[in-house]
């Protein structure tokens, strides 16, 4: 049988940070180039475990799949690489051995038991059903069907019941929300299921990585550019992005809200199967490589003090609290890039409000990992 899954909250950083912020400012390491191929890695591949395929394994997320997998020990027989024509035929190594990345296509499913997609809404439309048909079971990590009637939007430490039942290799699709999504509900389902949300105003500060790989080259070139003052490259966004922030790219909706604020309205009462919560988002892009950091204010059906939230969220699987006002140390992106948690400060009662119903939070969670990747093979890890 296979291995059994490992504990949700997959981190060992917790007790680092907390005491980090008794004391210095010190970085969590951050490792350079992250989003390149990996070189040669070990992974858990055992004999009776899942074949799994990465559909979109030249990416950001695709690559960062095959980091968690890793580091997460996850049992598998043996792993197909699967990307665009224009990367079919390149090699490069995995645990111990060469594998040759292959062009998706319909056929590439067959003996497939799990197929984590990171390659585009369009391919998964295509392509997904295709898989699951063949009895692949898809995590996908895409818009194309998180709602989807059916079809289960899951953070496995929030709501993984919506998946009950299902077995790797026995077809079904699974959809992984929303980055801005998942970070958000990783704090505050653990205040939610204490006191009932009844209202959220989310403003997201959200990283380059959201938009691919092709994102965070074009920040890192214009950030060169912009110091040797040189007339900055926009093959990406219309805009400079470099030292700017600006309003989400995502399309526009007929009620001003851009389809990335109405996801996280969306996604949000699916996850929770509760269509009284009222939420409000703004999301904006910022030149930040890989982190999201989100501004929540929460409104409750009853008194929540900032000494409960606290409790609460300390105790919260996936959740690491920095949240020291003695000494002005809260949660930034780079604490959370490359790590599994996401990342709590600046708890604070609403004081707009007469009540004590109301509370503030600033949330920080890596775009690629929690956000995307990490997510998906803790989904992945409930299927054994």
């Amino acid at each position: 049988m296979p291995l059994a899954a490992r504990p949700l909250s997959g981190s060992s950083v917790r007790g680092s940070v907390q005491s980090r912020c008794n004391a210095s400012r010190s970085r969590v390491p951050r490792c350079s180039r992250q989003h390149r191929l990996t070189q040669t890695v070990q992974a858990a591949k055992i004999a009776d475990g899942p074949s799994v395929a990465i559909v979109g394994v030249t990416g950001a997320v695709g690559q960062e799949f095959l980091r968690v997998l890793k580091e997460r020990d996850f049992p598998y027989s043996s792993l197909k690489m699967l990307a665009s024509g224009r990367s079919a035929g390149k090699k490069f190594h995995y645990e111990g051995e060469e594998h040759t990345i292959e062009e998706t296509s319909e056929s590439s499913f067959k003996g497939v038991d799990i197929a984590l997609f990171s390659a585009g809404g369009s391919i998964s439309k295509k392509l997904g059903p295709i898989a699951s048909d063949a009895g692949c079971t898809v995590v996908d990590n895409s818009s194309a069907f998180r709602m989807t009637e059916g079809v289960p939007l899951v953070i496995p430490e929030v709501n993984p019941e919506a998946m009950k039942g299902m077995r790797y290799g026995q077809g079904g699709i699974i959809a992984n929300p929303n980055c801005s999504t998942i970070i958000a509900l990783m704090a505050v389902t653990p205040l939610h299921r204490a006191a009932k949300v009844k209202r959220m105003v989310i403003s997201t500060y959200q990283a380059a990585s959201g938009a691919g790989q092709a994102a965070m080259d074009e920040l890192e070139l214009q950030t060169s550019e912009v110091l040797q003052g040189k007339e900055v490259t926009k093959n990406i966004f219309p805009f400079q992005y470099a030292f700017n922030l600006f309003s989400h790219n995502s399309p526009m909706t007929e009620n001003g809200y851009n389809e990335e604020e109405m996801k996280m309205v969306k996604e949000t009462k699916k996850i929770w199967s509760n269509n009284d919560v009222n939420i409000t988002a703004t999301c904006i892009r910022v030149p930040i490589m890989r982190a999201h950091a989100e501004s929540i204010n929460l409104e409750f059906d009853r008194d929540v003090s900032e000494e409960e939230a606290v409790e609460l969220l300390s105790k919260a699987k996936g959740v690491s609290m920095i949240n020291d006002r003695e000494n002005n140390i809260f949660p930034t992106p780079l604490d959370a890039s490359h790590h599994d948690d996401v990342y709590v400060g600046r708890v604070r009662r609403d004081i707009s409000r007469s009540d004590s119903h109301g509370l503030d939070l600033f949330v920080c969670g890596d775009q690629i990992k929690k956000g995307a990747a990490l997510n998906a093979v803790q989904i992945a890890e409930l299927l054994l």
